[in-house]
């Protein structure tokens, strides 16, 4: 009888298990994700982001602004020495200025790096909706990032762009990346950290801080849903062009 008993309870532990196991999909992670951080509904109304912000380079704070129209543009200006650079990408092209480097006017962002750069005109984030937009998830179990114990997901965007995103399991907010990006024909591995998560107004959850292979990033402020001009991702040089014709 006890041997039966005992048969009985194993198997109620491997079935219990089995379920546990076959339950943690990528789905029900991202559902948990997005529900953390303000819900689907709250997100999907987001148009446009703009955000003040700041980093640090060999002890002078360099401004940031950072400006997002959902699928359409973005625009990141920074100043440093007096001197103000910018990068633009849309969903055709992409420009770049960098007096820094000896640059006196825009130049095109070339082909392989504007692909590389186009999944960040999605304001919304690429969990949004991931199915829609042509992206797929696989999960891939958990891990730990500096002592945080986290779910794992491969997130591959429509473009073929590889990302593993890691998910406190306490809270399911999204603390780490690690993308593979291909630079100068090469692929290379970018990690990113976020943190400082702060609810805003409109209800979403945000990473105040972001740090990379730039260094870090600190987010003063976020504007949603505020008004941008039709040229404002447009060099200078072409809207000049632009009010001649």
């Amino acid at each position: 009888m006890k041997k039966i008993t005992h048969l009985i309870l194993a198997l109620t532990f491997c079935i219990a298990g089995s379920i546990s196991v076959k339950a943690q999909t990528a789905d029900e992670v991202i559902q948990k994700h997005v529900t953390a951080i303000g819900g689907v509904d709250n997100w999907k109304k987001i148009n446009t982001i703009k955000m003040v912000a700041s980093t640090n380079a060999q002890g002078t704070e360099i401004p940031i602004n950072i400006t997002i129209l959902q699928g359409k543009g973005m625009k990141v200006d920074y100043t440093f020495s007096g001197m103000t650079g910018w990068s633009i990408i849309t969903e055709k092209a992409g420009w770049s200025y960098s007096p820094f480097a000896g640059q006196t006017k825009a130049e095109a962002i070339p082909e392989e790096s504007l692909k590389q750069s186009q999944d960040q005109l999605d304001a919304q984030g690429p969990l949004i909706d991931y199915k829609a937009k042509g992206n797929t998830v696989t999960y891939l179990g958990k891990d730990d990032v500096e002592g945080t114990d986290c779910f794992k997901i491969k997130l591959v965007y429509k473009n073929g762009k590889e990302e593993t995103m890691y998910f406190d399991a306490s809270n399911y907010y999204h603390i780490r990346s690690v993308s593979k990006i291909k630079a100068d024909g090469k692929e290379m591995e970018v990690t990113q950290n976020f943190g400082d998560f702060q609810k805003l107004p409109e209800g979403i959850v945000y990473a105040m801080s972001q740090d990379g292979a730039g260094g870090q990033m600190k987010i003063k402020s976020v504007e949603i849903n505020k008004p941008i001009p039709d040229d404002f991702f447009k060099p200078e040089e072409q809207k000049t062009t632009d009010i001649k014709k």
